[in-house]
């Protein structure tokens, strides 16, 4: 949002003037102090006060022969220097002690040090940051259910603790910015806070900038009395002021997100946006951010027509009821999962979504009566559950609980044996969490298993015209672009199975899509047909073995798959 307002309009401003033809700003205005080619160098002290004293301060490292606004510096000819430092951990920041970087820019050849009697505060530009990060201790309280043993205990250690930690990464950059500011007017975020105007000279100092955006939660290391040296990485690079301002709004976002109370993502979530964009190509990761924008249409229309195709559905006919149930029971699993681990709010709503519709489904493919006159203990109403006539007097009803007597067979010893795998080997907060890892890992492991009833049911019938295709290609495609995020994105091995093993089982209802071909003279469930697009004639019948008679004098006998069991009850 903040993007939106300040730095896109930006883009439509006029262009301000920068400098009058004298080479100064105009009256009025303040021209930056240094001007773009101005040498410099950089220096970066380390010390335990807030304020940059360089009595109290130890150099770290030193840059010379710098210029502002110089792209082509360095040996890669990038812009770019690095130094590599190790700094010894003392007593205080083994015992969460603080340390400060102070970064101080100064001319060539100027004085540093403010006691000095040729130092020119105009010369010199100091930025400072407490570089050591205090947060809380997170020790997952999670054990062996069996041993009580768990590999999270640190000797000493308690969740919540406050302790200090250390980024090995500090990337420093000047901004050339030669832009004229109006002198006595406020100046628009984020400059703001950067900026300060000198009235007596009417120029301001250039911005020495600390980027610490990429800086991944991941690489922070926890300092204690077990650690002798802390490794600094130190990298200086010009930034552009577009750059300038994007990472500047992703730092307003957070204060805006705090005052709104808006959810912010996890430190989890922003290392694995980060890592995806420092570790993808560039044209892979924009050809996956139009991927994905296309994925939420698709997770819409799968949802759309899902919903149109159940709601129309007049016969059971060739459609599995038990796979229907039994997803009613894995979306509740990942559900409970979801909800307890602490998963983003928009993961839960979207899976919370997924179990309203497969519970609305219930009321699509049973028959649901409620007795109010014969309660359950006298208190709650009788509720009866029972099959619809066309699925329960259909072929279609045998060769379901056919299918998973089969798969009962393969799916048992698989979850006994993954069950006892769960319990020996991994760590769980308690034994309700454990059922639910350990279910949800199965799913995970084993659930397209359940998409096969409705294989061995198409190849009994051998006819695919029951199924709702739309919805089917929709998720197909889904499942198409999730291979993409797999290769992208940071995930477990078991994750990525996850997303291949999908399309196996589509590719076999390609193949039973061409293999039982579409009959035109097949009737569907609203009495039409290919060859018949507005109904079979009235005096049509149809013999036993699934042939429609027409009247004499129409033509002879034509062969076509049998009606459903609703429409020979109709006619």
């Amino acid at each position: 949002m903040y993007i939106m307002i300040s730095v896109i309009p930006s883009f439509f401003r006029g262009k301000a003037p920068v400098t009058t033809p004298d080479g100064k700003a105009p009256p009025g205005q303040a021209s930056n102090m240094w001007p773009t080619g101005t040498p410099f160098e950089l220096y970066v002290y380390t010390s335990t006060e807030e304020s940059f004293n360089l009595m109290n301060s130890s150099l770290l490292c030193h840059f010379d022969a710098l210029k502002m606004g110089e792209w082509y510096d360095g040996e890669e000819k990038n812009g770019q220097r690095n130094f590599q430092a190790t700094i010894p951990a003392s007593v205080d920041l083994q015992n969460n002690g603080t340390m400060y970087l102070h970064l101080v820019a100064a001319r060539n050849e100027a004085q540093i040090n403010p006691l000095h009697p040729q130092h020119n505060k105009h010369d010199v530009v100091v930025t400072s940051r407490m570089w050591t990060r205090f947060k809380k201790r997170k020790i997952e309280s999670t054990t062996n259910l069996l041993t009580g043993e768990t590999k999270n205990k640190i000797e000493g250690a308690e969740d919540g603790d406050i302790i200090s930690y250390w980024h090995p990464n500090l990337t420093i950059s000047m901004l050339d910015d030669q832009r004229v500011w109006p002198a006595g007017q406020p100046i628009p975020p984020p400059f703001d806070k950067w900026i300060d105007i000198d009235m007596e000279v009417m120029q301001y100092k250039p911005v020495l900038y600390i980027n610490d955006y990429w800086d991944l939660n991941s690489d922070l290391v926890p300092v204690n009395d077990t650690v002798k040296e802390l490794e600094l990485n130190v990298n200086y690079a010009p930034i552009s002021v577009f750059y300038f301002q994007i990472y500047e709004a992703q730092k307003m976002q957070k204060q805006w997100n705090s005052m709104l109370g808006v959810q912010e993502a996890s430190d989890e979530e922003n290392d694995i946006v980060k890592r995806t964009m420092l570790e993808t190509n560039p044209y892979l990761l924009g050809v996956t951010i139009v991927v994905s924008l296309v994925h939420t249409v698709f997770e819409f229309l799968a949802f759309k027509n899902d919903i149109q195709f159940w709601k129309s559905r007049k016969s059971l006919e060739g459609l599995s009821v038990r796979s229907i149930l039994f997803n009613i029971f894995t979306q509740l699993i990942v559900v409970l999962y979801v909800l307890d681990n602490d998963t983003n709010t928009m993961v839960a709503i979207s899976v919370c979504i997924g179990l309203v519709i497969e519970g609305w489904k219930i009321t699509k493919v049973m028959d649901i009566s409620v007795d109010m006159s014969n309660p359950v203990l006298g208190l709650l109403p009788r509720v009866t559950i029972k099959d619809k006539s066309s699925y329960a007097e259909s072929p279609t009803k045998a060769y379901d609980r056919l299918a998973f007597k089969y798969l009962s067979w393969v799916l048992t010893p698989l979850l006994i044996g993954y069950a006892v795998y769960s319990l020996l080997y991994e760590e769980h907060k308690g034994w309700y969490s454990w059922t639910l890892s350990m279910c949800y890992g199965y799913l995970l492991l084993f659930g397209f298993i359940m998409m096969t009833p409705q294989l061995f049911i198409n190849y009994k019938m051998k006819s695919v015209a029951h199924l709702p295709w739309r919805m089917l290609t929709y998720k197909a495609l889904n499942t198409f672009i999730d291979d993409l995020f797999a290769f992208v994105i940071k995930m477990p091995t078991l994750y990525r199975l996850g997303c291949f093993r999908d399309d196996i089982v589509f590719f076999i209802y390609l193949y039973q899509r061409w293999a039982y071909r579409e009959d035109p003279n097949r009737v569907n469930e609203f009495g039409t047909s290919k060859s018949h697009p507005e109904g079979v004639p009235e005096q049509a019948d149809i013999t036993s073995e699934g042939k429609v008679i027409l009247a004499a004098g129409e033509g002879e006998e034509v062969a076509a798959e049998p009606k459903t069991v609703e429409e020979k009850k109709t006619e």
